[in-house]
């Protein structure tokens, strides 16, 4: 039994291409076309293609927003999106809409045969330079993942906290940091607000917890 397929592109000559080359396959059909998204939209409700192949551009919505629209309505139809380059931001909301595989038109030949093949067989296909974008991407994310969350202190706060977790009396921090007693006192209040301290006591241990005094 061939799988079917369904094409969906604004560009009739690449639509012609792609069929032509899918109908060289001994086990794949194209059962219909469709020039834009709301188009794709009536024929795929009346011909429950396999698989469907989508642009990433369109005029009336992007292959993405196609792609979210079907997957709601058909959540195990297939999907392989068409796309002239590999742009980050495309290919991450492709994958999180829930393509199955992303293709660049440049190798929309042979590459889209083998895509057709592994998505028709459960598994998902990104063409090399699109796996590259993913997996810069991957790293990127791990590299964020390692690095230590951002203080929630201003430097002057740090300053405080630690000449007070230290024992320094409030006039000594004013003269040390050569800021006046009220501002000393309102830096107090603010560690105590961001930290949830309701006490010297309390400020203290937290300074020593982060390593930002030490007795």
């Amino acid at each position: 039994m061939k799988a079917r397929i369904l094409l969906v592109d604004d560009h009739e000559v690449l639509r012609d291409g792609l069929r032509m080359k899918i109908r060289q396959q001994p086990d794949m059909e194209v059962v219909g076309e469709a020039g834009n998204g709301q188009a794709a939209l009536e024929r795929i409700q009346e011909l429950s293609p396999d698989l469907v192949v989508v642009d990433v551009h369109m005029e009336d919505m992007t292959g993405i927003d196609l792609t979210r629209q079907v997957l709601r309505d058909h959540p195990r139809m297939k999907i392989v999106v068409l796309s002239a380059y590999p742009d980050s931001d495309l290919v991450s909301q492709a994958v999180q809409a829930g393509v199955c595989g992303y293709v660049l038109k440049a190798n929309a030949g042979d590459d889209l045969i083998r895509a057709l093949r592994t998505v028709l067989a459960g598994k998902s296909y990104f063409c090399p330079e699109v796996a590259t974008v993913l997996m810069e991407d991957y790293r990127r994310l791990l590299s964020t993942k390692d690095c230590p969350p951002p203080s929630p202190l201003s430097e002057r706060e740090r300053e405080v906290l630690k000449l007070t977790a230290e024992g320094v009396r409030t006039k000594e921090i004013a003269d040390r940091l050569h800021i006046s007693l009220k501002t000393v006192e309102t830096h107090r209040a603010h560690l105590m607000t961001k930290l949830g301290c309701a006490s010297v006591v309390e400020l203290t241990r937290y300074a020593l917890r982060e390593g930002i005094a030490s007795l």
